[in-house]
């Protein structure tokens, strides 16, 4: 009853605080509230509360420069310091109105004084417990435009901007920066053409306002205009962006290193202007890169790391950003596993751990397995040309130069198949056979093995060549050496116009729309060995374990089957059909998928056991920041 009363009352005190830290830090300091009052005392934490209260509604008005400075203030060198003192929450940049802090102000004065008459229990001295900050790692999170199939997509490679989280050094899941970002958050723009008009560009971007950004952009950068919808849809998917460090500064070029707002994941910007008046924009890259080390992210004990995913998923469904399943294990055990949001709107039926996800490229996974199957067998070679096992295929170029291990990799120059030529054919793809028919006759895009791009088609001929040497067909053979001995029941890539039972429903926003919207007119007539099959978190988790465990292939052709092997040039590596990626010191390696409608993500961590399957029936980044977002934070072993 006592803990009720006082947890009721640290609500309360939350609410008092304006709505923009509300929406920041409340769900946060409730958590912790709740772990300390299980060990000891929480009136320490009131009092932390209470000193925020005044910060907001007092500190935030003209005195606030001089009292707080520009930033948070640090805790003092040496202090033992709890995981909600009231230096850790930041002060917003916009000043309130003198009413609003007249009111804030005597609102708190009230709730102190019924605070200290409510106070019945004795305070017992000793300090807060402080959550551990152990090692710390960067990641690449899945970007919004990953590798994918299935369906229409953005057709990038991994390594496009993707949300994921973010975290501190404070308390589990909190969205405040570190000790490192705050004190990078004072980097200052310079005064040059360049990085005035990035600045301008920022402020508009991270506004969110339409008709400010399209101003911007008809002025500024009138050929990027049109593509309004877009930059849109992505300052919804990362929140805006925050400016981290100044790198190359010209009067005409200015870059530096930005972090989405909303998630973990850094970009590293180039802005190119005109050298004259009124320095229009000539180029604007902006690329995901891997964390640096100067903005440290430290890990976390297996508990708090969950508590924290907890709190994000719940965050991001509350915002219409995530829909779908999530399951974590260690050494094939679970850990945590939930179902988010509805498999079909309409009908309101609600996701579950069984549910049916459609899932883009990770069905290469499969496809990698099934040929290093057939390699192990002495069926295929990795140095053969794909025309030793389509001696009939059409050019003749493409036969003689392209070797398996080249599709493998995506190094083949093979290209891709979604466009307007799929699109305009999309219904009329009904076996692998007529992928080739449709675009067997297409010159190479590159010297094969000069490079690495993403090619679905290489992924699809390599389904075509698993029939050849197999003698069964893709889909057969498959579900006979994959999904059965993994006790994958649930996987499958039946045709659309098939009825298939607990298969949700995607949803879009894809092409500029506001509101989710079926991905039906965007969805293939079934899946292929590039992708666009269906399963379930439960089966990836399998899927996993059986790879683990030697069933699907000897440990000699399981560890090159998931070693990177091409450079995909933002700091991960290709293996066959597998992402390889190594982040501060920890491994882990899967497929992600995304398409209109779809995202999934697979990541195994050898060094640790864990495992983390993420599947959603909404548009990436939606289960890509989820896996990132728990990737980040739990513990290296």
């Amino acid at each position: 009853m006592a803990h009720f009363f006082s947890r009721s009352l640290y609500r309360c005190l939350l609410r008092l605080h304006p709505p923009s830290f509300q929406r920041e830090f409340s769900d946060e300091m409730l958590w912790t509230f709740d772990e300390i009052a299980a060990k000891q005392s929480t009136l320490p934490l009131f009092g932390d509360g209470l000193v925020s209260l005044a910060r907001q509604w007092v500190l935030r008005g003209a005195l606030r420069n001089l009292l707080a400075g520009e930033i948070a203030l640090a805790p003092a060198a040496g202090r033992d310091t709890g995981p909600l003192l009231w230096e850790h929450i930041g002060i917003p940049e916009t000043p309130l109105p003198v009413s609003r802090m007249i009111q804030g102000s005597a609102i708190a004065l009230l709730f102190l004084a019924i605070l200290s008459f409510a106070a019945f229990r004795p305070f017992r001295r000793g300090t807060l417990p402080r959550v551990s900050a152990p090692s710390k790692i960067p990641h690449q999170a899945p970007g919004h435009s990953q590798p994918n199939a299935g369906a229409p997509s953005d057709g990038a490679a991994p390594g496009s901007v993707g949300p994921a989280g973010i975290t501190s050094n404070s308390i589990p899941g909190d969205r405040q920066a570190s000790s490192g970002e705050a004190a990078a958050a004072q980097a200052a723009v310079p005064n040059t053409p360049a990085a005035r008009q990035f600045q301008a560009w920022l402020d508009a971007f991270n506004s969110g306002d339409r008709s400010k950004l399209l101003a911007f952009l008809e002025k500024n950068y009138p050929d990027h205009a049109k593509e309004i919808d877009g930059e849109l849809r992505f300052r919804g998917m990362t929140g805006g962006f925050d400016f981290k460090k100044a790198g190359d500064s010209e009067a005409a070029k200015f870059s530096g290193i930005l972090k989405e707002h909303d998630s973990d994941q850094f970009a590293r910007f180039t802005m190119e202007v005109d050298p004259a008046e009124p320095y229009h924009i000539r180029k604007f890259d902006l690329d995901a890169i891997a964390r640096p080390a100067e903005f440290p992210m430290p890990r976390m004990s297996e508990a708090q790391a969950l508590a924290a995913l907890r709190t994000e998923i719940d965050r991001q469904v509350a915002a219409d950003r995530f829909a779908g399943a999530v399951t974590v294990s260690k050494h094939g055990k679970p850990v945590f596993s939930n179902a988010y949001g509805s498999s079909d709107r309409e009908k309101k039926t609600l996701n579950e751990l069984n549910t049916r996800f459609r899932i883009g490229s990770m069905n290469k996974m499969f496809t990698a397995v099934c040929v290093l199957q057939l390699v192990q067998n002495g069926k295929i070679k990795l140095t053969a040309p794909l025309g030793e096992y389509l001696p009939n295929y059409p050019n003749k170029d493409v036969a003689t130069k392209v070797t398996i291990h080249h599709l493998l990799t995506h190094t083949g120059g093979t290209g891709d198949f979604f466009g307007p030529e799929f699109d305009a054919h999309r219904l009329e793809l009904r076996t692998l056979e007529d992928y080739v028919k449709l675009y067997g006759r297409r010159a190479l895009e590159f010297e094969p093995g000069s490079k690495w791009s993403y090619s679905n088609y290489g992924f699809l001929l390599l389904g075509v060549i698993i029939e050849k040497a197999s003698g069964q067909n893709y889909y057969d053979y498959v579900h006979d050496h994959v999904y059965a001995p993994a006790g994958m029941t649930s996987t499958g890539s039946l045709p659309e116009d098939q009825a298939v039972p607990l298969r949700s429903v995607g949803y879009t926003k894809f092409g500029g729309a506001e509101a989710w919207r079926p991905n039906t007119d965007t969805l293939p007539y079934r899946g292929t060995s590039a992708g666009g099959g269906y399963s379930t978190v439960e089966d990836l988790q399998r899927f996993a374990d059986a790879l683990a465990n030697h069933k699907l292939l000897d440990a000699h052709y399981t560890e090159l089957l998931t070693t990177g092997k091409m450079d995909t040039g933002n700091g991960d590596k290709y293996a066959y059909g597998f992402m390889d990626r190594t982040q501060g010191g920890v491994r882990n390696f899967g497929h992600g998928g995304g398409a209109p409608g779809m995202n999934g993500e697979l990541a195994v961590y050898p060094q640790s056991g864990y495992v983390v399957t993420v599947l959603a029936n909404i548009d990436p980044p939606a289960a890509g920041r989820i896996a990132a977002f728990i990737g980040n934070r739990l513990p290296e072993k």
